[in-house]
């Protein structure tokens, strides 16, 4: 039987898990990431994603903050050479967390037996304010693109979740008050109306929409295909940081059988954040290894990335 959470997932697109880990965990997990941050915003870490682009690639040099705004993401919390990757690491593999993601991903106790890890690492990143301007992402679905037809759409919505499931999970994890993600509940399981579609990408209020409310140490799982936007505001004028929520997502290893297109679209969404460059580095090992080594290799065998090409585009 599904679970309470998955049913939510499967009905609205999306769950929000209170307190998914104790606040006691909170305070090294906010110092790591407001760290990487810092180091991101001054040009130390090479990888972030920067105002005013959505999708990737990303620029190589951070924008100016006065006139761009800077950045919004921390790109990579799990690179070998990320200060604080012990800590990332230790969120990332948390059972708790992984255990959440088994439950969405329909893996229990009989697919696990005989030593073979279904979970595959994947992304792993970090969302923040960008600085001096408020800065907003346009409606989409993270691999559909918008100019798909309605038949394409409710195609590619039925492949890409046979059974009601994806093949990954994703989320967002608060470590400050957040309020940023947009989503229109059960839009992950039809095409879009007219007055979506025709909307600006930008629409502020669309029918039905729903403002995800998050306290730090809450969570929200939700399917990457649902309808769905960020809203960000700017970073306050005292130099604290006001948004640091921990994005990430954990596939499901197997889960597209032979179709090699699926496998395909799935090893793109994942290997166009660059991720592949550096995963197969030794220095890339886990020193817990166990399980966080094995899904490791996982996503080694999805290949370098090279020549993946990219879900969407700007």
């Amino acid at each position: 039987m599904p679970s309470e959470h998955l049913t939510s997932l499967q009905k609205n697109g999306f769950v929000v898990i209170p307190s998914l880990l104790p606040s006691s965990t909170l305070n090294s997990l906010k110092t790591a990431s407001e760290k990487s941050t810092t180091a991101a915003r001054t040009g130390s870490w090479p990888f972030f994603r920067t105002v005013p682009k959505q999708f990737p690639p990303w620029p190589k040099d951070v924008p100016p903050p006065a006139s761009e705004g800077g950045i919004w993401g921390v790109q990579h919390l799990l690179h070998p050479d990320m200060p604080g990757r012990e800590e990332f690491a230790g969120f990332y593999f948390n059972e708790r967390v992984l255990g959440v993601v088994e439950e969405l991903l329909g893996i229990d106790k009989e697919n696990k037996e005989g030593g073979e890890e279904p979970l595959v690492m994947e992304l792993f990143n970090l969302l923040v304010a960008p600085e001096k301007i408020d800065f907003e992402l346009r409606w989409h679905r993270d691999d559909i693109p918008w100019t798909t037809t309605a038949e394409e759409e409710i195609s590619l919505l039925e492949s890409k979740s046979p059974h009601g499931r994806q093949s990954h999970a994703q989320y967002n994890f608060a470590l400050c008050e957040d309020s940023s993600l947009v989503v229109i509940p059960g839009s992950h399981r039809r095409v879009r109306t007219e007055t979506e579609r025709n909307a600006d990408p930008y629409e502020s209020c669309l029918p039905g929409q729903l403002v995800v409310e998050l306290k730090p140490g809450d969570a929200v799982f939700y399917d990457s295909n649902i309808l769905h936007r960020g809203v960000y505001k700017a970073k306050p004028e005292d130099g604290k940081e006001s948004r640091l929520t921990l994005h990430g997502s954990v596939g499901l290893k197997g889960i597209d059988g032979s179709n090699s297109e699926e496998k395909k679209v799935r090893a793109t969404a994942v290997l166009q954040h660059g991720v592949g460059a550096w995963v197969q580095r030794p220095d890339a090992a886990f020193e817990i290894g166990g399980r966080a080594e094995k899904m490791r290799a996982n996503l080694v065998g999805m290949g370098s990335g090279e020549g993946v090409g990219y879900s969407l585009q700007g």
